[in-house]
């Protein structure tokens, strides 16, 4: 099973691509999408959207696991975050693929074992699960593989019990 995980942003998108192999993780390719301040807020969506649906489309991924938003003290930043969200599951959607969407403390909980863990113990734990010789940069794209790697843990139970992915 192939695993992109997303950590939604306007200015940089976290992405990262596992595939589970039996109990195995392997990365397959991590990085970021990055958009320019200034440039308007729709041009910033287009970008955001065409970039990852290339990204899809280059991978192939079998699910689609993105971060869901919860809280936010900055309303301005929550609603960027969330249409950014929005049209990342638009280009899942669009391709077929099945998204979930977990909560910052569920990617801790199946990560490090602990909801309210530090996010350096998460990164620590996703170098040491893909075997990376160094914990991915910016943070964005430690979270993205954090992401991935908790749906892949996630996706069986997920199956059996219908829940949070869709169509």
């Amino acid at each position: 099973m192939r695993v992109l995980g997303i950590d939604p942003g306007i200015a940089i998108v976290g992405f990262g691509f596992i595939d589970k192999i039996g109990s195995r993780l392997v990365p397959v390719q991590y990085g970021m999408v990055e958009t320019k301040a200034g440039t308007p807020q729709e041009t910033r969506l287009l970008q955001v959207y065409e970039s990852v649906g290339a990204l899809m489309d280059k991978y192939k991924p079998d699910a689609v696991a993105v971060e869901k938003l919860f809280f936010n003290r900055n309303v301005t930043t929550a609603f960027t975050v969330s249409e950014a969200r929005g049209v990342i599951i638009l280009a899942a959607v669009q391709r077929g693929i099945a998204v979930a969407e977990y909560t910052p403390m569920q990617v801790k909980q199946a990560i490090v074992g602990y909801g309210k863990a530090e996010k350096r113990q998460v990164q620590e734990m996703v170098r040491m699960f893909l075997k990376l010789a160094a914990i991915p940069k910016p943070d964005d794209v430690a979270d993205a593989l954090a992401i991935a790697i908790c749906h892949a843990h996630s996706a069986v139970l997920l199956q059996k019990t219908n829940g949070v992915t869709r169509p």
